[in-house]
């Protein structure tokens, strides 16, 4: 199998060039060409293009993405090319070659109302640009008739790169009292699970794909005239790990936890406060709880309670911080 990744060196990207090594081929690309001329830069459509059509891939992984929520307010025109334009360029590239296209989205893509968690079915009803754009990309994809796994997933973090953890972290060294939103509720996702995950769905994926490949074949051989064969996966999917808590649960945890690995913190006083009371330019959903059940079911799975990965990245940080 032969698998194009872009955005190697995002958080997401980071971890599916480990996940995905397994599997095949994988040609990594960021945003500088290659000394081969190959391009993953997505405000460069006609040579990402010319990248694709000269790879031809059998499957592209999309991990770039315009993700500056609040900037993308006043940078409408950049988030609409990068994460609507170049998508929707990528996915007709995808399916002219039939390749599948996996990619990433969000639960901006919700406006937050409710306390149910959405299922993929769910109306989509974007509160920022950054939530719209995304949406459009979804759409652009599905309307290309391309193969696709698209992944929306919430509150991404890891070890490298800017994160909610490694912020807390770092203002809980600085501070002794911080206030944090309680009134947001989501569930903290771990980019290596979100790369496992999407490791595991490609290859149910494939083995799917060849089964349905021997039984039209073997249907064609026996002259059967109305061909059919078993549904693939193709689809929006849910990808977060199970349950749910605020920002203010979250660093709560964050905090006890970093404590109970040895971390020395300044920090003395957490006050929960509401959105309200911290504007930022773009709009944040109150609810982004996403329903589980579909990914669960359709490549069985059970994902993790989110405590599970925090908790393993902050062991990670602490360790490299003190070198323990």
């Amino acid at each position: 199998m032969k698998i194009l990744l872009l955005g190697k060196n995002g958080q997401v990207g980071w971890e599916l060039q480990r996940a995905l090594a397994p599997l095949g081929t994988v040609i990594a690309l960021d945003r500088t060409a290659t000394a081969e001329g190959l391009c993953g830069d997505l405000t460069n459509v006609p040579a990402l293009i010319a990248t694709i059509n000269q790879i031809r891939p059998d499957v592209v992984v999309n991990a770039a993405a315009y993700t500056a929520v609040d900037k993308a307010e006043q940078e409408l025109a950049l988030a609409e090319q990068i994460n609507r334009d170049a998508v929707a360029s990528m996915a007709n590239a995808c399916q002219q070659i039939d390749a599948l296209l996996i990619h990433y989205s969000t639960d901006y893509v919700f406006d937050g109302s409710g306390s149910s968690a959405w299922f993929e079915a769910d109306t989509t009803k974007p509160l920022n640009v950054y939530g719209k754009t995304k949406r459009d990309g979804e759409q652009a994809i599905l309307d290309s008739g391309c193969k696709t796994l698209i992944f929306r997933t919430s509150w991404v973090y890891a070890t490298r790169g800017n994160n909610f953890i490694k912020t807390m972290l770092r203002l809980a060294q600085e501070r002794e009292q911080l206030n944090i939103i309680d009134d947001q509720c989501g569930a903290p996702t771990s980019a290596a699970l979100i790369a496992d995950v999407t490791a595991h769905a490609l290859k149910a994926y494939a083995d799917s794909e060849r089964v349905v490949k021997i039984e039209i074949d073997n249907q064609y051989k026996s002259g059967t005239d109305n061909l059919h064969s078993t549904a693939l996966h193709s689809g929006v999917y849910h990808l977060t790990a199970a349950g749910e808590i605020s920002w203010y649960g979250y660093a709560q945890f964050i905090f006890e936890q970093a404590r109970a690995l040895g971390a020395t913190l300044k920090l003395e006083q957490v006050n929960p406060i509401a959105s309200s009371a911290y504007p930022t330019p773009a709009i944040r959903p109150l609810n982004s709880r996403l329903n589980l059940s579909k990914i669960q079911h359709a490549f069985h799975l059970t994902l993790p309670d989110w405590q599970q990965g925090v908790l393993h990245t902050l062991q990670a940080l602490i360790e490299e911080k003190t070198g323990k």
